[in-house]
């Protein structure tokens, strides 16, 4: 069955539009004015004889149709893009906008800073960050790829590996002045331990010594959401801390805060590049994620303090 070009333009943006949830914002990506792309959506409706989207004044929503639809054109554009990426063998270009998504504090500290390299290196891309510490669906918010950090729990997405995070324990000297230097994990029960509460795990920390594992639970009178958050907190002397050595590197330097425990390694945590599962990986998507993947093995603030 043959398809006009016309028709898989319409297909598409009407992905987009289901994706994005605004006609507007795929109209900013498309460098168009949000009435084309409602033209564009009305013809199609009316070529298919029904409506695809219900509207209201404050969000949009399928109708039952749409939904088929929508699930029968995901499927065609991968095929698509299958079939183009084959033809192409590699020759396809870098260009266009990216969209990449990343918690707050690793997308400021490395991320933010290494896209003017890779900007350089490929100048007609346009990249817009997002950044949110709450795990971001890439389908809803429309990202080409997410940086996550710890293990993944949804097996339907593509996933690389592309560096590790070690962490450290750390509090101020001040805090430590005034409790105490724990010489053991099981000597934190005795302090007040700030979590970071988003990974599964927050409550449970990890080290190993002498090839045995120590796990202890930690309590404490505050906890968040933020890992910015909480090396805040350390620094204000309010408790002890288990985050990632990047977080907290050139205050180690300026021995704002202290490492302790430093004979028993923390247990370290995954960073892995997400991709939609139904969605292939663009020549840009590749570019960032190679890129990113030696940025991090080679960043010396990434590296085990030991």
């Amino acid at each position: 069955m043959r398809i006009a070009v016309d028709k898989l333009n319409a297909m598409a943006i009407f992905v987009r539009v289901v994706e994005r949830g605004s006609f507007s914002a795929v109209a900013r990506e498309l460098k168009t004015s949000q009435p084309t792309i409602s033209k564009v959506l009305r013809a199609l409706e009316s070529e298919l004889g029904g409506k695809l989207i219900a509207r209201s004044t404050r969000r949009l929503s399928l109708t039952d149709e749409g939904q088929r639809y929508y699930d029968e054109c995901r499927n065609i554009l991968a095929a698509v893009d299958a079939a183009e990426l084959s033809f192409q063998s590699g020759r396809e270009s870098i260009a266009g906008h990216l969209r990449i998504g990343s918690s707050v504090s690793f997308g400021r500290l490395q991320i933010a800073p290494r896209l003017a390299e890779f900007l350089k290196r490929h100048p007609d891309l346009d990249i817009d960050l997002q950044l949110n510490d709450q795990n971001q669906d890439l389908i809803s918010e429309g990202l080409d790829v997410t940086f996550r950090i710890g293990e993944l729990n949804d097996s339907g997405l593509i996933a690389r590996r592309i560096g590790t995070t070690h962490r450290v324990t750390v509090a101020a000297p001040d805090y430590l002045q005034r409790r105490g230097h724990p010489q053991s994990p099981q000597a934190l029960r005795e302090h007040n331990c700030l979590p970071f509460n988003l990974l599964s795990s927050h409550n449970l920390w990890v080290y190993e010594n002498d090839d045995q594992r120590h796990e202890v639970r930690i309590n404490g009178n505050a906890q968040s959401n933020n890992s910015e958050a909480i090396r805040e907190m350390v620094l204000a002397g309010l408790g002890i801390a288990l985050s990632p050595v990047w977080l907290f590197s050139e205050d180690l330097k300026a021995g704002r805060v202290t490492e302790i425990l430093p004979d028993y390694i923390a247990q370290s945590l995954p960073i892995h590049a997400v991709s939609p599962a139904n969605r292939r990986q663009s020549a840009r998507v590749k570019a960032f994620v190679d890129y990113m993947s030696q940025a991090l093995q080679a960043a010396p603030e990434l590296k085990p303090i030991r």
